[in-house]
């Protein structure tokens, strides 16, 4: 993408880029960034206060429904309100949609941390007099603050990439509109001009992502007392507030399974394909197991260096995973080809190179995950286990590894969900003959052939489901 920019010159990309059109996709992708990064964190920590820390009734239960809409891809849930609700468009239907799809990538991250602090810190804070409220302020919220921001951020980045839910909602984005032009007249410069603008506003995502969080350590030696938490009476607003919860649950949920069931039994298109439905299901899962494994391994290093090593260069590691993570996949997978056919003709349209561009888009996903364990482990117990005569590879092995453990199982299974819905770089590099569950899907629904669309959406669901289940457990909720 680089060269390509490199290519056109300055006079041709100032035209290209001083455009009404430009302007309209701007301010669309910026006013549904912001809003959409707003409302899931509004709704991601109040979800995860109120499931964690209230005495919600059911809470078990509803941890496991707030978690699930990760197993209902974007463009699944776009496919159900737009086929339910046609007027669900444009910038309002694509906020609903987009929040109700993303909220679980902020609220996974938050119940980690109010599970994993030491309750001390409250008890203390409640001693010297502080209320509940100025306690949930001055000592939760710093201690929420890495959470949050790795939850916002990774909502803020899928947005800046996100294809098939906007385009089902009709909502034009720079993303829309990249594969608008390479689709339609295959507009090489006006899209790598559109792709600059994309990046550009990745960094800039970044940048505010890297001011917030600042320089603080949160690792400590021990969990606390392993004592239960007593936790906050609702009172006579427990009912109200378990009725909007599940509301919630219902929007994000509810839709989406109801409109499969529904075209499932309606659609003239209906029809099950047992041997295409079954070879789409293995190849998605082959190859997402394949990619999220590959892209946790990498993910480490660069975790490692970001939070043991820190300085401008592990920050320039770090950060330069997160800037492909706002392309289209279209742009990088385009990239990729550009790359393998030029200098690796061997690798062109192979597994290897689909593998390549998952590792690319979905790093972020792991990077976070890791990230966060990685600062709850402190280096102290490293210290000691060199002090003892281990070697770095022995002390990763037997002190480090297993204290992140649940952070590389989170991180792969996000990288898993994301590769299983992937659409538009698997269309460009999977090998020939390679068929997914979501580019079935995807086929399908874009012909509105909903009836048809629909058991390969369900299949998909099913296939996120244990995902999403590792996710779940991760995170067990007191009861």
């Amino acid at each position: 993408m680089v060269a390509w920019s490199l290519s056109v010159g300055p006079e041709d990309a100032w035209d290209l880029l001083v455009r009404p059109r430009i302007g309209e996709l701007l301010w669309n992708t910026v006013s549904l960034t912001l809003a959409t990064m707003a409302s899931t964190a509004a709704l991601g920590v109040g979800l995860a206060f109120l499931v964690e820390r209230t005495d919600l009734p059911g809470r078990r239960l509803l941890h496991g429904l707030l978690v699930a809409p990760l197993a209902v891809p974007a463009f699944v849930h776009s496919y159900a309100w737009v086929s339910l609700v046609p007027s669900a468009v444009g910038f309002q239907g694509a906020w609903l949609v987009i929040t109700l799809s993303y909220f679980p990538l902020v609220y996974l991250p938050t119940v980690a941390a109010l599970r994993g602090m030491d309750p001390a810190l409250e008890e203390t804070a409640w001693a010297l007099g502080h209320s509940r409220g100025r306690t949930l302020i001055t000592v939760i919220g710093p201690q929420l603050r890495p959470a949050l921001l790795g939850g916002v951020l990774l909502v803020g980045l899928h947005l800046l990439a996100e294809f098939g839910a906007l385009q089902l909602l009709r909502f034009p984005t720079f993303t829309t509109a990249i594969y608008d032009q390479y689709g339609s007249t295959y507009n090489g410069s006006a899209a790598t001009m559109m792709a600059s603008v994309l990046v550009l506003l990745c960094l800039l995502l970044l940048l505010g992502d890297l001011r917030l969080r600042g320089h603080r350590r949160f690792a400590r030696v021990s969990s606390g007392a392993a004592r239960r938490r007593t936790p906050l009476r609702l009172g006579p607003v427990r009912w109200p507030t378990t009725l909007v919860v599940g509301g919630v649950v219902a929007l994000a949920l509810g839709v989406p399974v109801y409109a499969l069931l529904h075209w499932l039994r309606v659609g003239a298109s209906t029809e099950f394909p047992v041997d295409e439905l079954a070879s789409a299901a293995l190849s998605t899962v082959g190859l997402a197991s394949l990619g999220a494994l590959a892209t946790t391994v990498l993910a480490l290093p660069v975790a490692w260096l970001a939070v043991r090593v820190r300085g401008r260069f592990a920050t320039v590691v770090e950060r330069s995973t997160y800037i492909a993570n706002a392309l289209p996949g279209i742009v990088v997978g385009l990239a990729l080809v550009t790359v393998s056919l030029r200098l690796v003709p061997a690798i062109y349209q192979t597994t290897l190179l689909l593998v390549a561009a998952y590792v690319i888009l979905f790093m972020p996903r792991a990077v976070v995950s890791v990230r966060a364990g990685l600062e709850q482990a402190p280096p102290r117990l490293d210290e000691v286990a060199h002090s003892l005569g281990h070697g770095p590879l022995a002390t990763a092995r037997r002190v480090t590894l297993p204290l992140i453990g649940p952070s590389l199982g989170a991180g792969a299974a996000l990288v898993f969900l994301a590769i299983a819905t992937e659409l538009t770089a698997t269309l460009m590099l999977s090998p020939i003959g390679t068929r997914t569950l979501a580019t079935e899907f995807w086929s399908a629904s874009s012909d509105l052939r909903y009836g048809a669309a629909a058991p390969y959406a369900l299949l998909l669901v099913a296939v996120s489901v244990p995902a999403t289940l590792l996710l779940v457990r991760r995170e067990k909720v007191e009861t």
